[in-house]
Formats: C-alpha cells, sequence, structure tokens
C-alpha cells in the first residue's frame, strides 16, 4: 500500500520580535538567522530599530532573513510610536510593509476609549485593504479582566469574527485569555485566516503567550489543520521569553517552538465537522507580547551598518 500523501501548506514559519524581548529588534534578526526561521514579523514598538524601515532592511539583508509581516503599533505603550493618529500609524505599516516585501501588516481592533477610530475601524480597513496588495489582517483579542471585573476595551468587538473584515489573524494565546472556543472561532475565519500568531495559554487572565504545547489550546490542531486547508499566509511564533535566564535558555524555547510548528504543519489533519456550537463563543482579558510596559534594558550589540539596538 502507498504511504499517505502528506499535504504540507506553502506557510512559512517567521518570529515576532517581540518574542525576544527584552532583547532589541535586532537581536531578533540574528536569532532568526541562526535557528533557522523562514523569516520574522517586526513588531513596531519603542525600539527605535523597528520603527526606521532602512534599518529593517539593512538587519534584513545582513542576516538573510526576510521581513514577512508588519505588526503596527497598536499597542498601550505605542501610542505615540510614528503618529498619535491611528490611521498614519496603519498607513505607515502599510509602506513599510510594501518596502520591506512584506505580505502582511497585524492589526488590532481599536481601544473602545478611541471612539471616532473605532466608528470607522470596519469600513476604514477594508478601504486601506483596496489600495494595496498587502493583507490587513485583524488580530483577536479578549476582554481585561481584574478578579471578578471585566472590561471590554475593545470596539467595535474584541471577538473580530463578529465583524467582516477581509482577513484575519488568529493568536492562540488571546483564544485562551478570552476563554473561547478557539477551533470554532477559527471555523467562522474560514478561508478568511490570513495570518497565525501561535502561542499558547491555560486560560489566565494575564496574556501569557507560552510556548507551544505548554498549555491548554490546539496548537497542534491548528497547525495540522492548516496542512490540508491550502492556507497561504504566515505562522508567526510570537511567546513570552522574558523570564528567561540566559540568551540560551531564550534560544532553546524559540527552537523548541519553531520545532514545533514545523512538526504539527507536516502532519495532515483529518476532516472534521464543526460542532453543534460553533456559532457562539464562550466570551467569559509588558513585553510587546503583554502589553506591560517595557523596561530599559537592550542588547548592547551593535547591528550591520552602524544599526545600534536601543
Amino acid at each position: 500500500m502507498a504511504d499517505p500523501v502528506v499535504s504540507i501548506p506553502d506557510a512559512k514559519v517567521a518570529l515576532s520580535t517581540a518574542s525576544v524581548y527584552p532583547e532589541s529588534t535586532a537581536t531578533a534578526f540574528e536569532i532568526a538567522a541562526r535557528l533557522g526561521y523562514d523569516g520574522v514579523e517586526v513588531m513596531v514598538w519603542t525600539d527605535p530599530v523597528s520603527q526606521d524601515v532602512e534599518a529593517l532592511r539593512r538587519l534584513s539583508d545582513y542576516h538573510g532573513v526576510p521581513v514577512l509581516a508588519v505588526h503596527a503599533p497598536c499597542l498601550l505603550i505605542t501610542q505615540r510610536v510614528w503618529s498619535t493618529d491611528p490611521w498614519v500609524k496603519l498607513q505607515r505599516a502599510r509602506a513599510a510593509a510594501e518596502k520591506l516585501g512584506a505580505s502582511t501588516v497585524v492589526v488590532h481592533p481599536p481601544f473602545r476609549w478611541q471612539r471616532q477610530y473605532a466608528r470607522d475601524f470596519v469600513t476604514g480597513i477594508w478601504r486601506m485593504a483596496d489600495e494595496t496588495d498587502v493583507r490587513f489582517a485583524v488580530e483577536n483579542m479578549y476582554p481585561w479582566r481584574y478578579r471578578d471585573r471585566e472590561m471590554l476595551a475593545y470596539a467595535p468587538d474584541w471577538d473580530v469574527t463578529r465583524y467582516d473584515y477581509r482577513h484575519f489573524t488568529v493568536d492562540l494565546s488571546h483564544t485562551a485569555t478570552a476563554r473561547t472556543d478557539t477551533m470554532a472561532m477559527i471555523d467562522r475565519m474560514g478561508d478568511r485566516l490570513g495570518h497565525v500568531h501561535l502561542a499558547d495559554g491555560n486560560g489566565s487572565a494575564k496574556d501569557e503567550h507560552l510556548v507551544p504545547g505548554r498549555g491548554t489550546q490546539p496548537c497542534a490542531e491548528l497547525l495540522a489543520g492548516l496542512a490540508g486547508s491550502g492556507f497561504d499566509g504566515h505562522v508567526v511564533i510570537e511567546v513570552n521569553t522574558r523570564r528567561a535566564m540566559s540568551g540560551a535558555e531564550r534560544e532553546a524555547d524559540l527552537a523548541e517552538a519553531l520545532a514545533f510548528a514545523r512538526l504539527h504543519l507536516g502532519s495532515a489533519a483529518p476532516s472534521r465537522a464543526p460542532s453543534a456550537d460553533s456559532q457562539a463563543s464562550q466570551a467569559s482579558q509588558g513585553s510587546p507580547v503583554t502589553q506591560s510596559e517595557p523596561s530599559s534594558a537592550h542588547s548592547p550589540r551593535t547591528g550591520p551598518s552602524g544599526v545600534r539596538p536601543s
């Protein structure tokens, strides 16, 4: 009997530059090259190198690591990065993606207090998507929780599948924090799922971004499903390594995450009928990954062409 054919998608596995925090953007390129990642997703945040398209191009060329996606500066700690106008931020993210050859801009839904931006967000994202070949992939978020209180911080909704976007990003740490049915959310995204932030979580109110396989999320099931779905987006490792005791420990975590992704992307998933409740989610909430304030710690190393992490 012939061996079964395993369909491996065209998806590339990239490293989010946020995954090396408190190290720098420049260090993320170095680690991605050393570990054999297919590329990086640049988290645009307070590190000046992450905001500088020419510096990013030099790093990409020097290390031979392409920029596959740009994460627009949507975090609490990046409210003044590039501009205080959220639409200008997205325009600059699109321009950076186009110049760097990235296919995707990742964007969060607005904060609820950004009232005008939130009112115009859905139509505005469609308008911007119509102006470029770059995908604007809107990312699922979560309610913020403290003790027995819950705040809905995002508008029009943290569950982005409740609105009509051309492309989605699914983040599995965020699904854990939201305590939602992850595979039901992915079913609702359907063929509009264009980008994956691969991480794990245990349902804590704190956005954990664990190495995949260390929490309760269906990371392996998701990746195996992509193998047979014709998925043509990117899988991005976005994990929290801030507690690593050494550079070697951080790299071991990132190597483990890469191996997990490639192993399960090579596994064909059996067909799965949607569950009866797949249309409902159980909505029950840094580093650039977890949105806490950044520390001042950065890599002392100097990058190519005088690019110095800051």
